[in-house]
């Protein structure tokens, strides 16, 4: 059986639809979409956050020093990390991965509503943020379980899968942090915080509304049982008995090196995080104190002189 009929067949055992786009799912572009969305929304709050918290008052923003402002994106980062452990086991256990990828858009679409009016109270600014928090730890891990879950374990095509779906979260935040900041600078930071929330609240609905794509996949887990799906039955994936493997994949020593690169891989990527999260933080500061962005003088002559040169060329 080649890659396509065996990719066919799990969705077909899934009760989705066999129709696709570029080789894939269909249901692949719904997920790269809601999550460029979300993403969008995302990385475009936080291009604003600490630079609003330090702007000053004739400006909109809330005059905190650097030190405050920083402790704040810190508590707020630390936490979009930390929840998502606790969103993965309400989907697992409780509400599947559908469910709780809609509750969690849901509440951060709220969330930046809710940021939107800190001109009203600066409560909704704080509520705003809390939002967020537990929305992305509701959205963030099953989404990307649901990407796995339209292929077959062995497929070669799932690689594949998630580098298409990466990209629709780098395109996602890109735009975010482009437009939000924009609006956010020159028209106004609630402008801002709401833009991110309308496109949220996009993501949300096309994946509501699409939701026909995924057939079981996703379904809250007491669903499926009443449906008399079991264990087995989904363990039988492209016509393999994956339960055959039962016996390898819980010997010891398999579990133990498992563990070791799951251990080296946790230490590097702390190191990796705690790096690109400054993009948000301190990075945001040091542009904001250090970056001239007028050009005068020999900077700007020598400017019009590249770029008549580089326009002329063309």
């Amino acid at each position: 059986m080649n890659t396509d009929e065996q990719l066919i067949e799990h969705l077909s055992k899934q009760g989705v639809d066999d129709k696709m786009v570029m080789g894939h799912p269909a249901g692949l572009l719904v997920l790269f979409f809601t999550e460029m969305w979300e993403r969008f929304s995302y990385y475009g709050m936080r291009a604003l956050l600490t630079l609003f918290l330090v702007s000053t008052l004739a400006d909109g923003g809330w005059e905190w020093t650097r030190a405050e402002a920083m402790n704040l994106y810190g508590w707020y980062t630390g936490f979009v990390y930390l929840t998502p452990i606790l969103g993965g086991i309400i989907a697992d256990k409780l509400t599947g991965y559908r469910k709780a990828i809609l509750i969690g858009a849901l509440m951060m679409t709220l969330g930046h509503a809710s940021m939107a009016l800190e001109t009203v109270n600066n409560n909704f600014f704080f509520i705003g943020l809390g939002l967020l928090i537990l929305g992305n730890g509701m959205f963030k891990p099953n989404i990307s379980t649901m990407v796995g879950q339209l292929y077959p374990d062995n497929s070669s095509k799932k690689d594949a899968g998630y580098t298409i779906f990466y990209m629709g979260i780098n395109a996602g935040a890109f735009l975010g942090m482009l437009l939000c900041g924009y609006i956010g600078e020159k028209i106004g930071w609630h402008y801002g915080f709401g833009l991110a929330g309308v496109f949220m609240f996009f993501g949300m609905l096309q994946f509501y509304f699409a939701r026909t794509y995924f057939g079981r996949i996703g379904l809250d887990p007491r669903m499926l049982s009443v449906q008399g799906e079991t264990t087995d039955e989904i363990g039988q994936i492209g016509g393999e008995d994956l339960n055959k493997n039962e016996e390898d994949e819980t010997n010891p020593k398999v579990i133990r090196d498992r563990l070791i690169v799951i251990g080296v891989l946790i230490f590097f990527s702390i190191f990796f995080w705690l790096s690109f999260e400054q993009a948000g933080g301190s990075m945001n500061i040091f542009a904001l104190d250090y970056t001239q962005r007028v050009l005068d003088g020999n900077a700007a002559v020598i400017f019009k002189w590249v770029d008549a040169a580089l326009t002329c060329s063309r």
